[in-house]
């Protein structure tokens, strides 16, 4: 069976979700797998709410629209939580990330009851202790494919390595604290809750949440 894997990011203009989006989609491609990396378009302003998408895929991928229930979410900033029903259409047994410090007892009351897995990164410490500013899509991707696992991590790795040498061939010290940051965001990522398989007295397996 081929094998489907659909994201779907949520930021503020500025914070590079898009960009982390199609930069997933691009290393992606890099190591053979067939993908869509797109942003929704929009009123792009600094700090308005913006949404991106990746389809990653073993197989040619024929469908061409937004996704509306993802396997996987990235929240980039938490206080859309308030604001944008960001576990809309979220499969159960996927994920959701969120860059976030608050606790699990402040983010679970915001995802209006979402029963899957929630996973969080503080990805403004990942960032001022790897690359003094911050930047959270750096963090926020390296997250994303550990919880994903759309690639191994050494390939994912690998991978960035060798775009980052590319785009910032000229100033090494930004090159070293990006290649810093992806790799502390792999240690960084905490599960708030999990789920797993139960098996009820009819043979049906259904999801049983864990907190």
């Amino acid at each position: 069976m081929n094998h489907l894997t659909e994201i779907r990011w949520h930021g503020r203009g500025g914070q590079g979700a898009k960009t982390a989006a199609l930069l997933l989609a691009d290393v992606a491609f890099g190591i053979g797998k067939h993908v869509q990396g797109f942003p929704e378009y929009g009123p792009e302003r600094m700090g308005a709410p913006i949404t991106a998408y990746d389809r990653i895929s073993d197989a040619a991928i024929r469908v061409h629209s937004n996704i509306y229930e993802p396997d996987f979410v990235v929240v980039v900033d938490d206080t859309l939580l308030h604001s944008v029903d960001v576990t809309s259409g979220l499969k159960r047994d996927g994920a959701i990330l969120i860059n976030t410090d608050r606790t699990k007892e402040e983010i679970l009351p915001l995802l209006k009851g979402y029963q899957g897995a929630v996973y969080t990164i503080d990805a403004r410490k990942v960032c001022m202790e790897t690359l003094g500013k911050y930047f959270p899509n750096t963090p926020m991707l390296a997250a994303i494919v550990k919880i994903s696992k759309v690639m191994e991590k050494e390939v994912f790795l690998r991978e960035m390595e060798a775009s980052l040498e590319h785009k910032f061939a000229k100033k090494p010290e930004v090159l070293e604290g990006n290649r810093k940051a992806l790799r502390a965001a792999f240690d960084e990522v905490k599960k708030l809750t999990s789920h797993t398989l139960k098996i009820s007295e009819n043979g049906r397996k259904t999801l049983n949440p864990a907190v």
